[in-house]
């Protein structure tokens, strides 16, 4: 049994702004099972104040970081077998929104050292600090660096990649904001261009890199998708190690999934349809059973392929399918999507923005789940697709070449449907061989759904291989 310390900019269920927040709100809880124990620790943003204004207080305490001088105050809850403490300092956390702020490299610095500041005053006694993402790539160096307490000395450090694009690259007058030498960006531990990156410092100090996918990981060492950092994360070796995410596989079941109008199994499927005509019915599209409903849920930016959705739009429409999408994004990509409605009434609706009870919905509705994603460190919502009987359309790359099984019409194998290249022909081929399939063979797409209910999108085998990774270190 180890001891971890997750730390994150961002956890559900407090705060979400991405897929970071489903693994801290779904890992911890897969190891506590499995026999770790497990604590989180996020910043205390407005929005979890608001939302928990009685949370007890642990502690107050003082941060000193270069520049910075800041009182602080230690909050704790508990979610299931997990407890979760929060560094409230509200110049830096009390704000709409959680990130992109024009301080945002003296708030994390600050978040960074708070947390190594942290561990004297609070029970939970860590022996591996887990950090996630750029806003926390600076604690494995100022702990080995700064802090000569023997206790500090003991802590072994991992470090997870959940999207190498977001880098946490700021300019060197950062380096103000810290209590380290200019040793270590001279040296090029930190430096990236003519300034630091967080995210660099968190790759060459923890003693473990992990990212989220086996795929990703063999990507990310390349020149195409190493974002410029593909040489300092070479240098790693066999310490860089991929392991594809799970899903909330209590919030996501459509056996018990409130949010819709008919719950349903594997085992018997006749709810799903009554989830298709409800769908239909709520967004004023034709009810129809017979007709293919594709379902989109994503941040609409060019890394997740709305591009090419635009591209061929006309043509997936020229095709006998229904369309939802359901995301916000990109301006240019959101105004042509508001397009659709009038140009193809009763059979394409955009919902600009998030909804989670629609979310769940169209997971549930549709037929086909469409991600064309240029790239994809893992992905969630093919995961949450399968688990829901909606066969996911992916582009095979990072995570969504690891988790969907492209179907085999001869061996009757498969949970999904792939398209190797980047490309518009590529991806429109493969709609049209999937509407294919759903039309002329209906026994063979019922065995895909079946296939793709009764993939483990669980943690649970993740979980073992993280636990494994702790005891190696």
């Amino acid at each position: 049994m180890k001891k971890v310390l997750f730390v994150a900019g961002e956890g559900l269920p407090y705060c979400k702004s991405g897929g970071l927040a489903d693994v801290i709100g779904s890992l911890p809880q897969a190891l506590c099972k499995q026999g770790d124990e497990c604590a989180v620790v996020l910043p205390m943003y407005k929005v979890i104040i608001d939302k928990h204004p009685n949370m007890e207080k642990v502690a107050d305490f003082h941060v000193q970081s270069g520049i910075i001088n800041k009182d602080a105050s230690i909050y704790t809850d508990k979610v299931g077998d997990v407890v979760y403490y929060f560094i409230r300092q509200d110049d830096y956390f009390y704000r709409d929104g959680l990130y992109s702020f024009h301080d945002d490299g003296e708030r994390f610095a600050f978040f960074c050292k708070a947390v190594l500041d942290m561990l004297p005053h609070i029970p939970f006694k860590p022996e591996i600090i887990h950090t996630n993402d750029w806003q926390t790539g600076m604690i494995p160096i100022i702990c080995k660096q700064e802090y000569q307490d023997a206790e500090y000395k003991k802590y072994k450090h991992i470090y997870t990649i959940h999207n190498l694009l977001f880098q946490g690259n700021f300019p060197k007058d950062i380096l103000r904001c810290f209590n380290l030498s200019e040793y270590y960006y001279n040296n090029g531990d930190i430096k990236f261009d003519n300034g630091i990156s967080f995210m660099k410092a968190g790759i060459i100090y923890a003693d473990e890199v992990t990212t989220v996918s086996e795929q990703y990981a063999r990507e990310i060492v390349t020149s195409e998708y190493g974002e410029r950092m593909e040489r300092v994360l070479a240098d790693k070796g066999n310490r860089l190690t991929g392991i594809v995410n799970g899903i909330d596989t209590v919030n996501w079941n459509p056996e018990t999934d409130k949010a819709l109008y008919k719950n349903y199994t594997e085992h018997d499927i006749r709810g799903k349809k009554a989830c298709k005509r409800s769908l239909q019915y709520q967004l004023g599209l034709r009810v129809a059973d017979d007709v293919m409903l594709i379902g989109i849920v994503s941040r609409l930016t060019w890394q997740k392929g709305m591009l090419l959705l635009l591209e061929k739009l006309g043509q997936i429409m020229n095709q006998d399918v229904q369309l939802v999408i359901l995301g916000t994004g990109d301006s240019y990509i959101e105004n042509e999507l508001k397009k659709i409605e009038s140009t193809y009434p009763h059979r394409a609706v955009f919902y600009c923005g998030y909804n989670e009870e629609l979310s769940h919905r169209v997971y549930a509705g549709c037929d086909l789940f469409l991600m064309p994603s240029l790239f994809e460190p893992c992905g969630i919502s093919q995961l949450i697709s399968m688990r829901y009987g909606t066969i996911p359309l992916v582009r095979e790359t990072g995570g969504l070449k690891d988790t969907v099984i492209p179907y085999n019409q001869y061996e009757e194998t498969g949970n999904g449907f792939s398209f190797r290249y980047f490309s518009g022909d590529e991806m429109m081929y493969i709609i049209a061989y999937a509407i294919h399939v759903y039309y002329e063979n209906k026994a063979a797409w019922r065995k895909l759904i079946k296939h793709a209910m009764t993939t483990d999108v669980s943690w649970d085998l993740s979980a073992k291989k993280y636990a494994e990774l702790y005891e190696r270190i």
